[in-house]
């Protein structure tokens, strides 16, 4: 289990996604996130896609200023796509890891560190980044 603050190398699965994918100048990303996360939330509840886990991003490094981004939330099962709403996954393989404890102000810092630390270790990175997101809670020490 990782701890918060601390980096490391796990293994995952590849887990299947319901994603709307965007790309987005870096001051719109919060704006989209909502805008995106509540258009997928009202998708998914006319989805037959089992349960549903929790919500992340996926990125890929950005271009000229621009983040392509997957705002999605897991699902337990394959679907059609709806609208803007189309059938993602989480890549399986070894992943670099970091548990952030605290307001999601501190994530840029979090992917720094992160990346800092990869290159300490020498890794070499694929390009494919994610952020999974704990449940919410109104007190900001207590988010994942």
């Amino acid at each position: 289990m990782t701890r918060p603050g601390e980096c490391r190398i796990v293994t995952v699965e590849r887990r299947l996604a319901a994603v709307i994918k965007a790309q987005v100048p870096f001051r719109e990303i919060p704006a989209a996130q909502r805008l995106l996360r509540a258009r997928i939330a009202a998708a998914v509840r006319s989805l037959d896609v089992g349960p549903l886990g929790r919500t992340f991003t996926l990125w890929r490094p950005p271009v000229d200023g621009r983040l392509d981004m997957e705002p999605g939330i897991l699902v337990s099962r394959g679907f059609e796509p709806v609208g803007e709403v189309v059938p993602s996954a989480l890549p399986a393989g070894r992943a670099a890891h970091f548990l952030l404890v605290g307001s999601y102000e501190g994530i840029p810092g979090a992917w720094q560190a992160l990346f800092a630390w990869c290159a300490e270790q020498r890794l070499k990175l694929a390009d494919v980044n994610w952020e999974i997101y704990g449940e919410w809670n109104d007190d900001p020490a207590k988010l994942e």
